[in-house]
């Protein structure tokens, strides 16, 4: 009977420790590996529901070797699998049918198509990330990974880590080091300040869609900015409120970012925006980042829209980077602050060409 209480993660660490580990001893006792559960999918990032169980969802799990054990072993620990698995575990089959790009659990009485995915470690990371982590992470690799990728690497779980390799890189893309942080916050700040006045402005002018589809814009920047100002990698789209309502801020801010959105006129959506503003600047301060910035929202020059200047705290994260490769870089920030595609970000050798050589 399938336990309908179990969640991904679950699933995929008992199907390695009670499925695919025994069978790995029993017939390949000496092979060093290492097995986790990483990558796309919304039980990697803890989100799955009995809605997430109609694709790509089930007993699956990476099996990583060394690149000599995957060049000699790989194809036969694959096989092996295949015709050992049990072709249901908790009640899930184990087999998986193609559907285009997705896979559905289906039973069989045929070999299984099963979920573990059988690599050389460092080309399955080299990938998923368009480089490999093992040998270092540059600043091009910091700016040029979308952080739903980065989200991918380091949630999850390692069940097993014989090659030594997994958990170091797991903990060195943990998060920015300290400069790229600083810089990633400031140019969400910056693209916060560039349309803040928008909301009233357009609003002002009559054009109540233009002001709340604005607002919407920003209610998003902020939701991202909360994310990264907590050392969360934000995920893409379908997800953000999500992560943001586990956010410590998240219970106080979410009804203001909802009160937003929802407001029928702009002089309301505006007022709500102002108080999230002040609250996430507050926030600012409490990081410790830079000298302590006013938080509190203010006329938009002789305009009348309550706005943040969000520029001052751009400006005050600027004031504090020292690396000088990061202070020469433009105030775009890293890929997915600036390439809204889901296609693009999907595409890494792409998106690092266009990422990487990104200068003043």
């Amino acid at each position: 009977m399938r336990d309908g209480n179990v969640r991904g993660l679950e699933l995929s660490r008992r199907f390695y420790l009670e499925a695919v580990a025994p069978l790995l001893a029993r017939h390949f006792g000496g092979l060093t590996h290492s097995a986790a559960l990483l990558g796309p999918g919304s039980e990697v990032l803890g989100y799955d529901t009995v809605r997430s169980t109609d694709h790509d969802w089930g007993p699956r799990l990476q099996l990583f070797l060394s690149p000599e054990d995957a060049a000699a072993h790989g194809e036969a620990v694959h096989a092996m699998l295949a015709g050992s698995l049990p072709p249901r575990f908790l009640g899930y089959p184990t087999h998986f049918r193609s559907v285009g790009r997705t896979r559905h659990m289906e039973t069989t009485d045929g070999p299984i198509r099963h979920g573990v995915v059988v690599a050389d470690l460092a080309a399955w990371l080299t990938g998923h990330l368009g480089f490999d982590p093992i040998a270092g992470v540059g600043l091009s690799d910091w700016l040029a990974t979308p952080t739903q990728t980065l989200a991918e690497i380091t949630a999850g779980e390692v069940f097993h880590d014989g090659l030594g390799l997994l958990q170091p890189v797991r903990r060195r893309l943990a998060w920015y080091p300290g400069d790229v942080w600083r810089y990633v916050l400031a140019c969400q700040w910056r693209r916060i300040c560039q349309e803040e006045a928008f909301v009233g402005r357009a609003g002002e002018a009559g054009d109540e869609l233009g002001s709340a589809v604005t607002c919407a814009r920003l209610v998003r920047d902020l939701i991202r900015l909360a994310l990264l100002m907590h050392r969360r990698y934000p995920p893409y789209g379908k997800w953000l409120g999500s992560a943001f309502a586990a956010l410590p801020c998240g219970p106080d801010l979410a009804p203001v970012l909802m009160a937003a959105v929802s407001a029928t006129g702009w002089r309301e959506r505006e007022r709500h925006l102002a108080g999230a503003y002040e609250a996430l600047a507050a926030l600012h301060n409490d990081l410790g980042l830079t000298t302590p910035v006013d938080p509190r929202t203010r006329r938009y020059h002789g305009r009348p829209y309550r706005v943040l200047h969000a520029e001052r705290l751009t400006e005050a994260l600027l004031g504090t980077i020292a690396d000088p490769e990061v202070r020469r870089l433009p105030l775009t920030g890293a890929v997915d602050q600036y390439i809204d595609s889901t296609d693009m970000l999907g595409d890494r050798s792409r998106v690092r060409r266009i990422a990487g050589p990104a200068r003043p």
